[in-house]
């Protein structure tokens, strides 16, 4: 991991101080940790194919733990679970009348952790996702979209959240519905996309050119999130540096995405029958996991491209956010417990260890 200087905005005495997401973006990189799809799939309380997060009213201890892990990691936000807490999600499973309800208790939940940082208090930033009902060419579509997504900006607004982010969408017109609703607000708006294994928008838009237009219209930060890793979202990511200027976001999965498999839709593990079609996506995405040091390094190579706001998506864990923020100069309350492989009873180099841990290392 880099040893870049420290761009994290302190006062003198080293506590950060209370502005908000642009200024703090104006002075140094602003880390946005997500991943609570995937991760409170694999603890059990979330159920994946629907990916509708009851965890938020039926397991409300198990979400705070994720979001307080994720700060204590280096995340400089906390990010209200309300991904896919949408109408027409709540339609799917039957229970729309827990639409509301859900939305703001989620907020409230990230605003109880952040509470519990008062000497390095992160943001507490609403959520939309892409409606999986939009569609270009139906009119209502669109007006059922723009309905969604404004009652959850309102909620989140009401809430208290400091700004909105709305992400992963694959159609640049829908992006676009979503951020007159997030403007209606006043609050500054993060707008993302997911960009297709075809590398262009559904709506046969380039992505460069998207995030232009969104620029445009108000959003303070655009980019990229989910989809893709880290070596194919990279060389979109600089095209959107060139194209616009306010900061762009990196929001990567974390697994080994590939020129020919560049999305994690389009990843194949062939040798585990138990696959059926040999697509791991969603519930069997584990060989393709991205270590710490490779997270680290994303982190550099975003930074050194002029990418100003990180993070990870579907995957991410708190160890690849330590990592990154660590790879940034950052010293956060989980870096206490760094690793230290010195001590390693059998390849550690500490003197202090038992003198035939060496013999051990070499048969083990």
């Amino acid at each position: 991991m880099s040893a870049h200087a420290n761009d994290d905005p302190r006062d003198r005495n080293g506590t950060r101080t209370s502005r908000g997401l642009l200024e703090r973006l104006e002075s140094g990189t602003v880390i946005c940790a997500e991943g609570y799809l995937f991760e409170l799939e694999r603890r059990g309380y979330l159920q994946a194919g629907t990916f509708v997060p009851e965890v938020v009213l039926e397991h409300p201890g198990a979400l705070a733990q994720f979001h307080r892990e994720l700060v204590r990691a280096g995340s400089d936000v906390i990010e209200a679970f309300t991904y896919y807490a949408h109408r027409e999600k709540l339609r799917l499973i039957g229970k729309e009348h827990l639409l509301e309800p859900m939305n703001r208790r989620a907020i409230e939940l990230a605003h109880e952790v952040a509470a519990e940082f008062p000497h390095d208090p992160p943001l507490v930033a609403g959520n939309l996702a892409n409606t999986n009902t939009y569609r270009p060419d139906d009119p209502r579509t669109a007006a059922e979209a723009s309905g969604m997504f404004a009652e959850q900006a309102r909620w989140a607004a009401e809430g208290g959240v400091d700004y909105l982010i709305g992400e992963t969408f694959y159609y640049a017109h829908e992006a676009e519905l979503a951020l007159e609703a997030m403007s209606e607000t006043g609050l500054p708006a993060v707008v993302t996309f997911g960009l297709p294994a075809t590398g262009v928008l559904l709506d046969d838009i380039e992505v460069e050119a998207a995030c232009v237009r969104l620029a445009e219209r108000g959003a303070a930060v655009v980019g990229l999130n989910c989809f893709r890793g880290f070596d194919t979202i990279l060389p979109a990511l600089r095209g959107i540096r060139a194209a616009v200027d306010v900061p762009v976001a990196a929001l990567p999965v974390p697994y080994r995405t590939t020129a020919q498999q560049p999305t994690f839709f389009t990843l194949r593990d062939s040798d585990h029958a138990a696959l059926g079609d040999g697509r791991p996506f969603p519930l069997a995405l584990e060989p393709f996991q991205c270590n710490r040091f490779e997270a680290a390094a994303f982190a550099d190579t975003a930074r050194e491209a002029g990418i100003s706001y990180l993070g990870l998506c579907c995957g991410a864990a708190p160890h690849h956010i330590r990592a990154m923020a660590e790879a940034l100069g950052r010293t956060r309350p989980a870096s206490s417990y760094a690793p230290d492989m010195s001590k390693h009873f059998a390849f550690g180099t500490d003197p202090s260890l038992a003198s035939h841990h060496e013999e051990v290392a070499a048969s083990l």
